[in-house]
């Protein structure tokens, strides 16, 4: 079985792409266009591309755990029939749309293999992943990890990684790899990979930076390894679920309105008693090597604790207190503290 093989000292890239500073001779600023007049330039430029383009399907198939460099896409030469085990990618991407910025955005998928894992992250969870950007225009790579590196998905925010919103919306698609082992390298097997078509608006949109011009559109090819769940204020609530409103953004909530977002403010509804606190608790204690304890949609692991062959797992629940259909920690009127029980 051939694994994917990972050196443990790894080289660590970033998607963060320095903008070209006001302070340059050579900057010259960029209006913003109507992003829905912009998006509809875009798709026209992805779709030709995706009308002109191949990859190579056949020898991808054969190979058990391909990497980024694996996957090639070749333009299409006029009057060229497409060759032997090589598949038009308009035939083979899939078709996704998102709203972001108040305007529909259509982006494209490529799926070369789903990953064989449990989990998918959310969109504001870890990923570690490899990747390969180019711009559609000319097809120079302008970024590249070759070595698994780390980023957080929650975007151009408050203790935020940086990445675009085309990934945002991308990797919660795949699922990270079935396993992997630990030695002097790290192996992963059966993990997630694929190339996304990403329209200027999910991705830099007017802004300048190094090696993007403005209103590029961008492919990534990539490769999902592992995901972790974020809890950036470590509040207990996982920052997904700090989407009150389910737009896929986390910036534009602010319960007790004190200018600190829900996913960075440890007392959501400030009525000072802290979010976590506000969770009702339940304490499970197993053998180590035992069956994990099964967690209801509302619970999560605040603490873990091993000691003497045994492990204890302290959980917080989300309650409704007075059924109001507003979480107590959402609720200022209630200041139930369970942190008091323990």
């Amino acid at each position: 079985m051939k694994l994917r093989r990972i050196l443990s000292s790894i080289a660590i890239f970033s998607l963060v792409i320095l903008a070209c500073s006001p302070d340059d001779p050579d900057f010259v600023p960029v209006e913003d266009r109507d992003r829905t007049e912009q998006q509809t330039t875009d798709k026209a430029i992805l779709l030709d591309y995706l009308q002109s383009h191949y990859y190579n399907s056949g020898a991808l198939s054969s190979i058990q755990n391909p990497e980024v460099s694996d996957i090639v896409i070749t333009e299409l030469a006029e009057g060229q029939a497409v060759p032997v085990n090589h598949t038009l990618l308009i035939g083979a991407v899939e078709t996704k749309t998102t709203t972001f910025e108040d305007t529909l955005y259509e982006y494209y998928i490529l799926k070369i293999n789903q990953g064989g894992g449990e989990a998918s992250p959310d969109f504001t969870d870890k990923v570690r992943v490899e990747y390969e950007g180019t711009l559609i225009e000319d097809a120079s790579v302008f970024d590249s990890a070759v070595n698994p590196v780390d980023f957080d998905l929650v975007g151009f925010g408050v203790n935020a990684g940086g990445v675009i919103t085309g990934w945002q919306r991308v990797f919660p698609e795949f699922n990270e790899a079935s396993s992997f082992t630990t030695g002097s390298n790290v192996q992963f097997d059966d993990y997630g990979v694929g190339v996304m078509f990403l329209p200027s608006g999910l991705a830099y949109f007017s802004s300048q930076l190094v090696g993007i011009p403005s209103y590029s559109n961008l492919i990534f090819k990539f490769a999902l390894f592992q995901t972790e769940v974020n809890d950036h204020d470590v509040d207990g609530i996982p920052s997904y679920l700090e989407d009150l409103n389910a737009n896929l953004d986390v910036f534009d909530e602010d319960t007790d309105e004190n200018l600190i977002v829900n996913y960075v403010d440890p007392d959501d509804d400030g009525d000072g008693v802290l979010t976590r606190n506000e969770l009702e608790r339940i304490e499970y204690v197993i053998n180590v090597g035992g069956q994990e304890p099964t967690l209801a949609n509302n619970e999560f692991e605040l603490s873990r604790v091993e000691e003497m062959g045994m492990i204890t797992i302290t959980t917080g629940t989300i309650v409704d207190t007075d059924s109001n259909n507003v979480p107590d920690y959402l609720d200022a009127d209630i200041t139930i503290d369970y942190s008091d029980d323990n």
